[in-house]
């Protein structure tokens, strides 16, 4: 019989958990997506130059006329969320500064904070640098530092969400006993994932969304290879093999977890969502070409993309759990 002054497992698991802490690192986890949203809007109307000047937007906080012009209206409420999770980060290390005993995770704050002001300061170079040409690529030193700028900005939503989940609960309170088979592969997913991303980011800013106008196939007479290549063709097709390796790679992660003895049921629910998201996330680049890039329809493209990508990264740090909490741990 458990003696009565006996402390229970629980809270003495938990006895760590900051429950502010844990919210807080939530909300600038989330917030990062609607960032996501709100740029992947502007580029897709074509809106990232809608004011020539930055940190300012025509020289003002409050533009005239960006509550009523669109393109003005999506670049300047992308800017204004920027500054809103720059703050939230920075909060954020300072708040692990104080209060976080693992060194670690730590570490991960600072991190956040460097990633979230170099991803600012390439957001505002791509302002600045547009009027550069770069004719070895065709294109400018803008559009170059914006394809950079995509990327980072998926690099920050991973890096928060590791925080928030290290923050949370859960994280305390349950072991996640996993085989190294699962780690591997999750960390070789998210790697994909990434390079995709890349890819994507590349395709989008040189306006190759289209260059290849059907799906599957790559002809309208039903070929697998494009008849004609260029640069935009040979991006846009990178990006549907790399689609079909991420499926694949996904399909491989989701069964690892489902056959791996040691998952939880969060781990286990979790790569049900990843699959549903990468179903959801090919139907969607499919739907792009029969549409023709229709605006809502490209821009949910990329949020689900990163909220693809954050759900694959979301079960791979939570799979490197124990190894991550071992009493060992600096």
């Amino acid at each position: 019989m458990t003696s009565p002054t006996a402390p229970s497992a629980g809270p003495a698991r938990t006895a760590g958990h900051k429950p502010a802490l844990a919210a807080f690192s939530a909300f600038a986890a989330a917030w990062v997506f609607l960032l996501v949203t709100l740029g992947a809007f502007t580029t897709t109307i074509g809106a990232g130059m809608a004011f020539p000047d930055w940190p300012l937007s025509n020289g003002s906080l409050n533009p005239a006329g960006w509550l009523s012009d669109v393109s003005m209206f999506a670049e300047h409420s992308h800017r204004l969320s920027a500054g809103v999770e720059t703050a939230l980060t920075a909060v954020l290390a300072a708040w692990l500064w104080r209060a976080e005993p693992r060194a670690w995770l730590r570490r991960v704050g600072y991190f956040a904070l460097v990633l979230v002001f170099v991803q600012a300061v390439v957001g505002g170079l791509r302002v600045l640098l547009d009027h550069i040409r770069v004719e070895a690529v065709g294109t400018s030193v803008g559009r170059l530092l914006a394809m950079l700028h995509a990327c980072l900005a998926q690099a920050l939503a991973c890096t928060l969400i590791a925080i928030a989940l290290s923050c949370a609960r859960s994280w305390r309170a349950r072991p996640v006993p996993v085989g190294d088979g699962v780690r591997r592969i999750g960390i070789a997913c998210c790697a994909l994932f990434f390079i995709q991303l890349a890819v994507a980011a590349v395709m989008r800013h040189s306006f190759a969304g289209l260059a290849i106008p059907t799906f599957p196939w790559s002809t309208p007479q039903g070929g697998l290879l494009p008849q004609l290549w260029d640069f935009r063709v040979a991006i846009a097709f990178a990006h549907r093999v790399m689609a079909l390796v991420l499926a694949l790679a996904v399909a491989a992660f989701a069964l690892a977890i489902w056959r791996d003895r040691g998952s939880p049921l969060a781990l286990r629910a979790g790569a049900s969502v990843l699959v549903c998201l990468t179903a959801l996330q090919i139907l969607l680049g499919a739907t792009i070409i029969a549409t023709q890039r229709a605006v809502g329809v490209t821009t949910g493209h990329v949020l689900v993309g990163a909220l693809t990508l954050a759900a694959a990264f979301w079960l791979t740090w939570l799979a490197h759990r124990d190894a991550l909490e071992a009493p060992h741990s600096p």
